[in-house]
């Protein structure tokens, strides 16, 4: 089993660079690929600001790679709770947060993240501190 970078995620999704593109291919191909939580944070952010995607088709391609039989996460489930939350409207990074803290109870000054979480009905309580 091998990590990769968000660059290496980033060109496999992109195919943005034809040379580092075939690189990431044949990684993915020819390993099982474990990705860590805060590559698809990263990648995310990356898609979202460096190549102006929508959130669907972020999410689209972030589930994508986590249905490959050969890619691993530490969770893979809390990934795709938090994209769920995210194809409705939470910021990844809010859900994600949320879902990996360890307590049945999540405090935070944003009330939009607030409003959002309490929509989505898929994290645990989320309590707006004033």
């Amino acid at each position: 089993m091998i990590g990769i970078d968000t660059n290496v995620l980033i060109r496999l999704l992109t195919k943005d660079n034809e040379a580092q593109y075939q690189v990431a291919h044949a990684l993915f191909k020819a390993n099982r690929i474990f990705i860590t939580d805060t590559v698809f944070l990263e990648a995310e952010w990356v898609l979202r600001f460096s190549y102006n995607y929508d959130i669907e088709l972020i999410n689209d391609a972030l589930t994508g790679v986590l249905g490959l039989p050969n890619v691993i996460t530490a969770d893979s489930a809390s990934l795709y709770t938090a994209l769920q939350c995210h194809r409705q409207g939470m910021d990844f990074a809010d859900a994600l947060h949320s879902i990996n803290a360890q307590g049945d109870t999540f405090y935070t000054f944003d009330q939009r993240f607030s409003k959002k979480a309490k929509s989505t009905g898929l994290l645990s309580t989320v309590v707006l501190l004033k």
